[in-house]
């Protein structure tokens, strides 16, 4: 029954060689327990992030991924959640900002390995300058798992020509008693948006923002009004 919120930052100056981040979390959720472990990374573009998180959950238990990755010229990163108690649940949210010469490489991985679990997954990527974001999921539901549901939405915004996105789900489901759901959108700024909201006074710098801004929403209102601010402002030089 306890519950658990933790916020983990990190950021690094730019060295005169490339470096390496190789950071490992690991959660047990106990039964009737709740977890949130929000992080945001933002660092330099001359270090490699190779992130590894992995969380288990029991019995009736909540585990929450809230993920923000910016900076690094590479970043890896695949939090994971293995619902092994009846009624577990799992909900991940992830943004990525891709700029010049930046590969945002983020997804998730979620076991149901137990009866009635339930798992929710948003993840949304902006890509600009040539960057380049991807997406890699994987839901396993294997036989004996019944009443298991999973929703999986992906969501990506290009702001030129020259950036790029690539979504690869995986289904590995062996359970017929279930609800497995996958939805990916690839978008731009139209000029039908930036004349509506520049028609109301606003720039297209401005209007464009607003755009970027309100497409992030879903992560930034569960941010700590500190880096909430934060990305702001890194959203603001994305336009």
């Amino acid at each position: 029954g306890s519950q658990l919120s933790y916020v983990e930052a990190c950021s690094a100056p730019m060295y005169r060689s490339t470096s390496l981040h190789a950071g490992v979390v690991e959660v047990v959720v106990g039964p009737h327990a709740r977890c949130r472990f929000t992080s945001i990374q933002n660092w330099a573009k001359d270090i490699y992030n190779l992130a590894t998180k992995r969380a288990v959950a029991h019995e009736n238990a909540l585990m929450e991924w809230i993920g923000g990755n910016m900076g690094s010229c590479v970043t890896m990163s695949y939090p994971s959640v293995h619902l092994c108690g009846s009624g577990s649940r799992a909900g991940i949210l992830s943004l990525s900002l891709a700029g010049k010469g930046q590969h945002q490489d983020a997804g998730t991985r979620i076991l149901h390995a137990a009866p009635n679990t339930t798992s929710h997954i948003v993840s949304k990527s902006i890509s600009n300058g040539g960057g380049r974001s991807t997406f890699r999921g994987l839901i396993q539901v294997p036989h004996g798992s019944s009443g298991s549901k999973s929703h999986v939405v992906c969501d990506s915004l290009i702001l030129d020509a020259e950036s790029r996105c690539d979504t690869y789900p995986e289904l590995d489901v062996s359970e017929q008693d279930v609800e497995i759901g996958h939805e990916a959108s690839v978008s731009k700024i139209e000029s039908e948006q930036l004349f509506y909201l520049m028609i109301r006074g606003l720039t297209e710098s401005e209007a464009s923002e607003m755009i970027v801004s309100g497409f992030a929403e879903p992560l930034t209102k569960e941010l700590p009004l500190c880096y909430a601010s934060q990305l702001n402002e890194l959203i603001h030089l994305l336009g």
